[in-house]
């Protein structure tokens, strides 16, 4: 049983004999190797060391657990709470719960933990951090937007790409129509080219400048400084995007997986399709998979009524979902068995999204496939 602060232990056998009453034991490697000492004289060929899955407080001891090559099975706490409302009395206390979870361990409900499968839940929770990261990225780059609105609403128009260098650059060091106006050409111009690497349009800066005298900005102090302030939040978040990139390729080249092998697929995408779905064992079916990443299309019938269209369930993880349509028309594009595909469904008369949704489960298909033989992607063997 996992807590904060403590956990409880007890120590059944296959017969229901009790050879460990419940017992505390604090969070720590002391009180781990106690532990650990407390159970070795039981630790069997077939033993297995059960906990719930309560987020991230069983970690350390799951990891300490697998270093000492114990069979370390983790269960869901619905299943645990199903057990529990087996029971006549209507008690809750930590050691009833130590003695539920022997019931689940001796009734096989519980999934197998391993080294490999604890890579994959640290790198849910980088992939996950990284999606979080970007949402936050989107949502300050709309804020920024909305103030050029009001301080120079032509401003976009002067650069060919949003958010480049020279982009970032000036905004930062003169955050309004009213800003730049006065400002000396030379000035303008060197700022530009320190950071462009000198690749820019020479009248760029005579452009901006001229644009900038004849805005319809309005002057406003405190809309210059949020200006500032969100470009200082846009480059911090971009440098924490970047160096979780490299984590996310060194941990990928690491599980060295087939899905890498499907055009179009890069490590972020990967990686992020592979710690979501975890356990490739765990699915019996390329059906189920798509079930499990909420790709299936739900279905509606009521009486005598069945719909004819309907959109897909969005009951799986939504990390997962978006990893796959991300790498859904990549894939199209840099292999033509995908390519054929969405053009066939689309030539059927679906719309656009309706074939990125057949494509995804496509997709999915063949990361089913790769992942269970364990073999590279070959374009001719897929259907």
């Amino acid at each position: 049983m996992l807590r904060k602060h403590k956990h409880v232990v007890a120590i059944v056998n296959q017969h229901g004999e009790v050879h460990l009453k419940p017992t505390q034991f604090e969070n720590s490697k002391f009180k781990f190797n106690r532990l650990y000492e407390l159970i070795k004289p039981f630790i069997l060929d077939r033993h297995h060391v059960g906990l719930e899955a309560t987020g991230h407080y069983g970690d350390n001891l799951i990891r300490f657990l697998l270093d000492k090559h114990c069979d370390v099975r983790v269960m869901n706490p619905l299943t645990t709470d199903a057990f529990r409302k087996q029971r006549i009395r209507k008690t809750k206390t930590d050691s009833i719960d130590c003695f539920i979870i022997c019931d689940v361990l001796q009734s096989g409900h519980t999934t197998k933990m391993t080294k490999k499968k604890f890579v994959t839940r640290e790198g849910k929770q980088i992939t996950r951090f990284r999606q979080e990261l970007m949402d936050s990225l989107t949502m300050v780059k709309n804020q920024l937007q909305a103030c050029l609105d009001l301080v120079f609403p032509e401003y976009n128009t002067v650069f060919k790409t949003k958010y480049s260098k020279a982009y970032i650059a000036v905004l930062k060091e003169f955050p309004s129509a009213q800003a730049i106006a006065p400002v000396h050409l030379t000035k303008l111009r060197d700022l530009i080219l320190k950071v462009s690497s000198k690749r820019i349009n020479p009248e760029l800066p005579n452009h901006l400048k001229e644009i900038a005298k004849n805005s319809i900005g309005e002057p406003n102090q405190v809309i210059e400084l949020k200006i500032q302030m969100f470009i200082e939040s846009i480059e911090m978040k971009m440098k924490q995007i970047e160096k979780l990139n490299h984590k996310i390729e060194t941990l990928s080249k690491e599980l060295n997986s087939p899905i890498f092998t499907i055009p179009g697929i890069g490590f972020v995408t990967g990686f992020t399709i592979l710690c979501e779905i975890q356990d490739i064992s765990l699915f019996d079916a390329p059906a189920k998979l798509i079930a499990y990443a909420g790709c299936d299309p739900a279905v509606y019938q009521s009486g005598d009524y069945n719909a004819p269209t309907t959109a897909i369930s969005k009951r799986g993880s939504r990390y997962l979902r978006l990893a796959l349509y991300q790498a859904a028309l990549p894939a199209a594009t840099y292999n033509e068995t995908f390519g054929d595909y969405y053009r066939m469904k689309r030539s059927q008369g679906k719309k656009h999204h309706c074939s990125q949704g057949h494509l995804v489960r496509k997709l999915l298909r063949v990361i089913f496939k790769l992942l269970k033989n364990n073999t590279e992607f070959n374009p001719t063997l897929c259907i």
